[in-house]
């Protein structure tokens, strides 16, 4: 827990899921947690649960990610560990028949979303000589599924910028890195169940892990584990990292 206590820690998409979860395990660890979503009303009710602060913006907006980092400083300091967890799923379409806006938004919001976070907290990580970047990937970033291309694209995308920013930044004593899930019981899910749309809607609720597993494998990752992870995606699906988590 000392790892993160006292710690400023910025995580968007907190409203619900893995981004709340999360939330609630770093504060409970001590850190100052600062909540960025859409949703202000669902995050506000989180951040006076916890103590933390909401920040409504939209992360596709590189100003609204100005202003949380700059929201963060003022309440708690610099941010320390930034947990780029913002994403959507829908529009779950095919390529031909896809909404060309609703296509780009999910762009937006989940490649270029994670670069205004990276862009927002990066040059005063490299300042001050330390700080921890986390973005949620997926397996969809390495493998195509019908439907997804906006999804598996975007995820693709981030996982290549996470690559890019770890080999511009290690050396100034940053540790940027990915973390893959796998399937999570969040809203997420039901909307891809409710699409019908390849084999990962026709999985069972029990199938996926609760939320509370990647936000316990994010604290891990911000411990003395992440020195050596580095530049990589960690597979929440691996056993072995379930078990050094914990989970198992």
């Amino acid at each position: 827990m000392s790892d993160v206590k006292d710690r400023t820690v910025l995580i968007t998409g907190a409203s619900r899921g893995i981004g709340a979860a999360a939330a609630r395990e770093f504060a409970a660890a001590g850190a100052n947690v600062v909540l960025m979503a859409r949703s202000g009303g669902e995050i506000g009710k989180i951040a006076e649960e916890i103590g933390g602060l909401a920040v409504t913006g939209d992360v596709a907006d590189y100003g609204d990610m100005q202003t949380a980092v700059a929201a963060a400083g003022d309440r708690f300091g610099p941010v320390d560990i930034l947990i780029n967890n913002a994403g959507v799923i829908e529009p779950i379409a095919s390529i031909l028949t896809a909404d060309a806006d609703g296509w780009g938004s999910a762009i937006d919001i989940n490649l270029k979303g994670v670069f205004n976070g990276m862009r927002a907290v990066l040059p005063g990580m490299v300042e001050r000589g330390q700080g921890t970047v986390i973005t949620i990937s997926s397996g969809a970033a390495h493998n195509p599924l019908e439907g997804w291309s906006h999804y598996c694209s975007s995820k693709a995308g981030a996982a290549m910028l996470t690559r890019c920013a770890d080999l511009e930044c290690r050396d100034n004593g940053i540790r940027i890195m990915g973390l893959s899930p796998g399937t999570v019981a969040t809203q997420m899910q039901r909307e891809i169940k409710a699409s019908g749309v390849n084999k990962v809607s026709e999985l069972n609720w029990e199938d996926h892990i609760p939320p509370e597993w990647p936000a316990k494998c994010l604290m891990w990752m911000c411990g003395p584990a992440g020195d050596g992870l580095c530049g990589q995606e960690v597979s929440l699906r691996d056993e072995g990292i379930r078990r050094k988590v914990g989970l198992i």
